[in-house]
């Protein structure tokens, strides 16, 4: 049997800020372990016993791809990555994705999962997934609903009806949307509600069997977006024209919540239990719980001293950070921002995110340091008419072929080789050497060595935005 992990990459975690960015969102950061939450999700997969599991397909914002495909790389995992213009929620991504798949004949067991959820247990969790894989492979819909511990409000939940098959699984009886304090209780005494994970599997041409009976429109405009896509290499794109097209909905909304009232039209819908320590790390007291404490209840991460302080995640990306009798708070430190916020106010968070955006500020979109797809950027200091940036490059890689308009540029080679054109000339720069890019002049930056290219780069002029870019040439397809 073979199963196509489907990796859903389209969240932008804002109650996560500011360590998770709208252009760099927590599905691509280390929260837990080394390894992104993305990278988690795809390994968490890796060696089910008596399953054949595909290179993964992650789904994504086509802003995301360099960074996805260089996590992917890392790992030694190739995988396909479907690129969506814009997002329209996760009924059209796996609908993509399920078309995918079938592209070269076959009609795969789809593994759906969202790339920024933690589960602990693997062993648990591969065990469901196997049967799961089996009752899919007969023609259902499987979700995997989380057995509450809690009277969860933040959720919502799945009731399981009758007995499916011989093993834990159950026929959906019906979905139901996040209950108020009291009702979450009744539903935990009850026995039969379970957490909605988000996680499904079903084989390829049952979803887009169900997905044309529910909701054409989204079939209809995703076979045309993706006959008229293209190939480039790792990455899937669709027509950006014909996918603009598409309504957004989500799976639950499109599919899952009519399984159990269409039974003589529709795959026959079924959840089975999961107890793997899962979390969605929606918010910083999601991921307080689900990270390791010491003896006070304190999850710390970086420089951090902490002193009469008490249930409370402190983070920080840099400088020291000193708690002195803090109690059931979060406190995060990153380059260019602070956030200290009491736990019961995690959902909130939000509400900053949207306060910077009416601002115009930008640190609730990027982070000081930017990745690219040849490297990143850290702006390390700026002030009227200058920005310092620290730049670099990875070996064989290549900015695009570009001038500016309001500024000039010198650049300090602090650590490999640069390859550097200027106009019409093209020369090496070394390590504790320099050169200056003058106004309006034609330039490319690259790395010709095997180590990073490191250097500084000092701007100087009338405007320094990011949108001050000509570009007329660039292997990245942004020209």
């Amino acid at each position: 049997m073979q199963i196509q992990p489907v990796v859903l990459s389209g969240g932008s975690g804002t109650r996560l800020w500011p360590l998770s960015r709208e252009k760099y969102p927590k599905q691509l950061l280390p929260l837990i372990g080394d390894d992104s939450l993305l990278q988690a999700t795809v390994r968490r997969v890796e060696g089910i016993a008596g399953l054949k599991i595909a290179e993964p397909m992650v789904v994504c914002n086509e802003e995301y791809r360099f960074v996805i495909a260089e996590q992917l790389r890392l790992m030694g995992t190739p995988g396909a990555i479907v690129l969506e213009p814009f997002g329209r929620n996760t009924a059209p991504a796996l609908t993509l994705a399920a078309l995918a798949a079938m592209r070269d004949g076959g009609d795969p067991v789809l593994l759906v999962m969202p790339s920024d959820h933690v589960i602990l247990d693997v062993p648990a969790f591969q065990s469901v997934v196997r049967e799961g894989a089996e009752l899919a492979e007969r023609g259902a819909i499987v979700t995997f609903g989380i057995t509450p511990d809690s009277p969860e409000t933040g959720y919502g939940y799945i009731q399981g009806g009758d007995e499916f098959g011989d093993g834990g699984a159950r026929t959906i009886a019906r979905f139901v949307e996040k209950p108020d304090l009291a009702t979450a209780q009744v539903y935990l005494d009850d026995g039969s509600y379970y957490w909605n994970s988000g996680l499904f599997m079903m084989r390829a041409s049952v979803w887009l069997a169900a997905i044309e009976i529910c909701r054409g429109d989204i079939l209809a405009a995703c076979v045309a977006a993706w006959e008229q896509g293209s190939v480039d290499g790792e990455f899937l794109r669709v027509d950006k024209d014909a996918f603009a097209q598409c309504p957004k909905d989500s799976i639950d909304y499109a599919v899952m919540e009519r399984l159990a009232s269409s039974k003589d039209t529709l795959p026959p819908g079924v959840v089975i239990p999961l107890s793997a320590g899962w979390s969605d790390v929606g918010a910083w007291d999601a991921l307080w719980e689900v990270l390791p404490k010491n003896e006070d209840g304190n999850v710390i991460q970086g420089d951090v001293v902490m002193v009469g302080s008490h249930n409370t995640l402190a983070i920080s990306e840099g400088r020291l950070l000193a708690c002195l009798g803090v109690d059931d708070m979060i406190v995060v430190q990153t380059p260019d921002a602070v956030l200290v916020a009491h736990k019961s106010k995690t959902q909130e968070v939000k509400e900053i995110v949207d306060h910077l955006k009416r601002e115009g500020r930008s640190e609730g979109m990027l982070h000081r340091k930017v990745y690219r797809p040849w490297g990143s950027y850290d702006g390390v200091d700026v002030g009227e008419r200058f920005l310092v940036k620290r730049i670099v490059v990875k070996p064989g890689s290549c900015l695009s072929l570009q001038m500016h308009h309001h500024r000039a540029e010198h650049w300090i080679v602090v650590r490999g080789t640069a390859k550097v054109t200027r106009g019409d000339s093209t020369f090496l720069v070394s390590e504790n050497e320099s050169t200056f890019i003058p106004l309006g002049t034609h330039h490319r930056l690259e790395n010709p060595g095997r180590i990073p290219l490191e250097m500084i780069e000092v701007q100087s002029g009338s405007y320094l935005g990011e949108d001050d870019i000509v570009r007329f040439e660039d292997v990245y397809g942004r020209v």
